[in-house]
């Protein structure tokens, strides 16, 4: 199997239809022992049911948007389970109003906002991650990005900016960690009904144009996309690093 002997901690995990989801359950399928982050004490008892599908599954609270809080979380990981071989960053939020409306109305709060949680989060769980030593020698940092970063999509706004920002977070913690053979990627899947899709105004539209247009005419699924983090995840990437990898049936190679 591919990730035998191997920890991975998924972070961001929300419910069942979600992309970390469907990582988490091909890394466990693949040898894995799977760790996971979540939002809000309030949540644990979902969460734990949620999770209770993976056997030895741990789940920990972690508020991406404080330093402190990651620290706390991952010397909670390392002191619990040892070092990590891979963690998976699935986290990501806007302001609803700025997805609703025009790209140009983006508050000066709410355009901090998405960079905060959906990039520089990343940036802070890698920093926090070398300097607690919780990393394993050949350890694989892997983020979720999505088509909207380079090209415009309408209701998608102020994210793809944020997830610009990320991929090339990406492109630079790759070269800082490279030295210390941790490789850090991320996986741009195509679009999927997770619950945070449902924020993207005219989001079934997204999915039939895909599935019109994509080389293999369909729409990319959760166990698809968690088989790339996978991969990613294993030796057999062993040479690749700061990449961006397109997980969307290869839509995004379509010109029109």
């Amino acid at each position: 199997m591919l990730l035998e002997n191997k920890t991975i901690l998924i972070m961001g995990i929300r419910n069942k239809w979600s992309i970390a989801w469907g990582a988490a359950r091909s890394a466990a399928e693949n040898g894995a022992k799977v760790l996971f982050t979540f939002m809000g004490e309030d949540n644990r008892e979902k969460i734990e049911e949620l999770i209770s599908e993976i056997p030895n599954a741990k789940a920990y609270t972690c508020d991406a948007s404080s330093d402190e809080s990651i620290k706390q979380a991952l010397t909670k990981i390392k002191e619990e389970n040892g070092k990590l071989d891979g963690i998976l960053h699935s986290i990501a939020h806007a302001n609803t109003e700025d997805l609703r409306n025009d790209f140009i109305t983006t508050s000066r709060e709410g355009f901090s906002h998405a960079n905060d949680i959906s990039a520089y989060s990343f940036v802070a769980v890698a920093r926090i991650a070398d300097e607690l030593e919780v990393l394993n020698e050949g350890a694989s940092l892997v983020s979720l990005t999505y088509y909207g970063s380079t090209k415009v999509l309408p209701g998608y706004n102020v994210m793809g900016v944020a997830k610009a920002a990320l991929e090339t977070s990406v492109r630079y913690l790759a070269d800082n960690l490279g030295k210390k053979n941790i490789r850090v990627n991320a996986v741009s899947a195509g679009p999927i009904k997770t619950l945070s899709a449902k924020g993207i105004k005219d989001f079934g539209s997204i999915l039939n144009v895909v599935e019109e247009k994509a080389p293999l005419r369909r729409n990319v699924t959760t166990e698809e996309v968690g088989d790339v983090v996978s991969f990613l995840f294993s030796k057999m990437s062993s040479a690749v690093t700061g990449q961006i990898l397109y997980a969307d049936n290869g839509y995004n190679i379509m010109g029109i």
